[in-house]
């Protein structure tokens, strides 16, 4: 992996990130060794079980063979026949092995690193027809390693050769004096034996092996300091993005909020430092609903707005003040506002439903806060 960086600067372990985009490329753990051995257990294991009917099958089919009547001789045709049917027929009788050994194949790769698909692998890249890249790669550290992997499956492999082959003389000897068909089939269940014993070692490297590669693929990921910062800048935003988000984010909610003014039963006012438009519907909330709320010039324009659409405007600074601290834009108020906003709405009510003389001798009524409300909220009756 191109790297402009020291390994020696890379002390941060891949973060999940970097380890799905390495995977998307396809580079993941893998464990040759791991997928050999799994093969070659499979297909040994395979052998020695079925050597019996195997051997039997072949030899069956040997016979057929070699039966051969003087016509089927002289005709030029029939050798062809002959061979593509016995072909087939082998072919059919070794199926269970080949199909155990292609599963095994095939599953390997799910024990390290699993299963993956990439496009970008098959793409061309000229690093890999750079022979100084490939020199590197063969005589480097890597190399190394897999030359020593190389050897000890020789010194392994071979240690139980050998000794499968002192252990297994007299029963190879012995099958000179069997019948064909049995003789074959002891010699498929001996070779099947001696495979799985020699898979065995095999075994011992993949779990060595499989390790090493998991912890090596890691290594190559590892990320700097700043690459790691970098990563959390573009994953979770830029300082000035986020700004910019969060901006565009009050200007739509302020724009949405300023469109509900209107359906406002009433906007309790500080005068003009705090506005706050409330809805009620008993049909559908169990409380008042704060519609829009804001201060200083945002409450202003919440004022004009709801003068322009003949909202009732209510003044009540305590009221204005602690309604604007305690409820958020499109939640319901809380309990302990329910008397006071309760005793405006009536007010509001009757101002709509009886004539301009009675509505002038109303008495405007002074909404009770909640004194538990008031201390948290009120910023001690400032205005500002």
């Amino acid at each position: 992996m191109a790297d402009s960086h020291d390994a020696a600067d890379r002390t941060e372990e891949p973060s999940a990130k970097r380890l799905q985009d390495a995977r998307e490329r396809g580079q993941v753990a893998r464990s040759r060794e791991l997928g050999t051995a799994a093969v070659m257990i499979t297909g040994s294991a395979a052998l020695f079980a079925a050597g019996g009917s195997l051997a039997g099958g072949f030899g069956r089919l040997l016979g057929r063979a070699l039966a051969l009547d003087r016509a089927t001789l002289l005709d030029p045709a029939a050798m062809g026949r002959l061979l593509g049917a016995a072909t087939l027929e082998g072919l059919l009788l070794a199926a269970p092995v080949l199909a155990a050994v292609l599963v095994a194949a095939v599953l390997a790769p799910l024990a390290l690193g699993g299963w993956v698909f990439s496009p970008r692998a098959f793409a061309p890249s000229l690093e890999r027809l750079n022979p100084l890249t490939g020199l590197g790669r063969v005589f480097g550290w890597n190399g190394a390693v897999e030359l020593a992997k190389a050897l000890l499956k020789v010194v392994v492999v071979g240690a139980i050769a050998i000794a499968l082959g002192f252990a297994l003389v007299r029963d190879t000897v012995a099958l000179g004096s069997l019948p064909t068909l049995p003789g074959m089939g002891r010699a498929l269940h001996l070779l099947g034996l001696a495979l799985l014993l020699m898979s065995a070692g095999l075994v011992l490297i993949a779990g060595v092996d499989a390790p090493f590669q998991w912890w090596y693929h890691r290594r190559q990921l590892k990320m700097t300091r700043e690459e790691l910062q970098q990563e959390h800048k573009e994953t979770d935003g830029r300082p000035e993005v986020k700004q910019r988000v969060r901006e565009l984010q009050r200007k739509f909610s302020k724009r949405r909020m300023m469109r509900d003014v209107p359906l406002a039963d009433v906007v309790v006012t500080n005068p003009t430092h705090y506005a706050v438009a409330l809805k009620y519907d008993a049909g559908r909330m169990r409380a008042p609903r704060v519609l829009a709320k804001g201060r200083d010039l945002v409450a202003l324009e919440i004022g004009r707005l709801a003068t322009a659409s003949n909202v009732p405007l209510f003044e009540s600074p305590p009221l204005a003040r602690v309604l604007y601290g305690s409820t958020e834009v499109g939640r319901e108020i809380p309990p302990g506002l329910y008397l006071a906003v309760a005793q405006v709405l009536s007010y509001v009510y009757q101002l709509r439903t009886r004539s301009p003389a009675l509505a002038a001798r109303l008495r405007r009524p002074t909404p009770v806060v909640d004194a538990e409300l008031r201390d948290r909220y009120d910023r001690g009756g400032v205005d500002a």
